[in-house]
């Protein structure tokens, strides 16, 4: 595949992560408030249900990324994936109670598989000099979607309230379908051939560079819980209802416009330094939170998190690839997924607990613990820098 031919794969996918974002962040924004309001969950249930939909994630990411590196055939598990997301949506629309929308987390967040085999192709297209600003233009489209749903969605309730979320729902159902089309008929997978040795990896195929990268990256997780929390946070702060979707928007939109430039800087600087300023931005909004008892507070709050999501989540991706082993990429990929995703369901249900049990400052005070730690184990990565 000359250059040409992979600059235009990497745009379709993320043409296809831009739609697919489209649609999810149509409703995301009213997500918390649909359902402990329309539904009448309490915090427990809103911190289960997402954090169970996290760790969904995390197997169907490690299992796709197992049979994507044991058949040689990726992008099925990426199509598939966003048509498991669009029929996801349709169920949300008819859900009565919230003990409905159980399955259909299961299958939206199963749509997730889609991420590994994803992220193998876009690490394998790449090199050393322009992976962190591939999976930085990635993740660029992917918020760029998420903020024109939201700004959809914000029409949507100036023009027809929260009551009428059914409609909403069965409309973002619609560019998560044409994403999983474009990926289906103009992505061409380079042929490879079964491999039938491979039993999956191990840690011990692992560096010890990944290993402390996987620990420090469970612990963060575990104190990094759902943006659920961040709103309805917000909302005990004087924020009202009909703002809450406007602090997603500027949240989204920050990680949009930043996630590239930290993909690229990246590149100059070393993923392990950006890393670094991404917990040190996500330990910035737990204190803002804790320090500052005012309504204002959560709109810088919600700045400091998208500067976090942008520079997190491209960085720790072309991290993982580049410190994995070549012919277990896909794997590794998933398998880290995994790790997160697991540790990301007792997160959430954890925060949801100690909101209920403790008070709302408790889970920020855990979280900004175990950033802490986070923090400790990366000094110990000893992966060479660019200059």
């Amino acid at each position: 595949m000359n250059r040409k031919e992979k600059k235009a794969t990497v745009g379709t996918f993320a043409l296809a992560s831009f739609l697919n974002d489209f649609g999810s962040d149509m409703i995301y924004p009213i997500w918390p408030l649909f359902v402990t309001t329309i539904l009448n969950a309490n915090m427990t249930v809103l911190g289960f249900i997402d954090g169970l939909g996290d760790a969904v994630v995390s197997i169907s990411q490690a299992a796709s990324g197992y049979a994507a590196d044991r058949t040689g055939k990726r992008k099925a598990f990426v199509w598939t994936g966003y048509l498991f997301g669009s029929l996801s949506r349709i169920g949300y629309a008819f859900s009565a109670i919230w003990e409905h929308l159980i399955p259909f987390r299961i299958l939206d967040r199963a749509g997730k598989m889609r991420g590994a085999p994803r992220d193998a192709i876009i690490a394998d297209l790449s090199v050393d000099e322009n992976r962190g600003r591939n999976f930085g233009f990635l993740r660029a489209m992917d918020n760029l979607g998420a903020v024109c749903g939201i700004v959809t969605c914000l029409l949507f309730l100036s023009f027809f309230g929260l009551a009428n979320y059914r409609s909403l729902f069965l409309v973002a159902a619609i560019p998560s379908l044409i994403g999983g089309s474009l990926i289906l008929l103009l992505v061409k997978e380079r042929k490879t051939s079964e491999n039938k040795l491979y039993k999956g990896i191990s840690l011990k195929n692992l560096n010890r560079d990944f290993k402390i990268l996987l620990l420090l990256s469970a612990f963060f997780s575990l104190g990094s819980f759902s943006y659920s929390f961040l709103l309805i946070y917000a909302g005990s702060l004087g924020v009202q209802s009909a703002f809450l979707p406007v602090l997603y928007l500027i949240f989204t939109a920050v990680a949009s416009i930043f996630s590239l430039p930290f993909g690229k800087l990246s590149d100059k600087i070393g993923r392990k330094s950006v890393l670094l300023l991404s917990f040190a931005l996500w330990g910035l909004t737990c204190l803002c939170f804790i320090l500052f008892q005012y309504y204002w507070i959560a709109i810088i709050s919600f700045v400091l998190y998208g500067l976090h999501k942008g520079a997190l989540e491209p960085v720790q991706r072309a991290f993982v690839a580049e410190l994995a082993p070549l012919e277990y990429r896909a794997s590794s990929l998933g398998g880290f997924q995994m790790v997160v995703g697991l540790c990301a369901l007792p997160s959430s249900l954890i925060a949801g607990l100690m909101w209920d049990q403790i008070g709302k400052l408790a889970p920020f005070y855990f979280s900004a613990a175990l950033t802490l730690l986070s923090v400790i184990l990366l000094l110990f990565i000893k992966k060479k820098e660019p200059r």
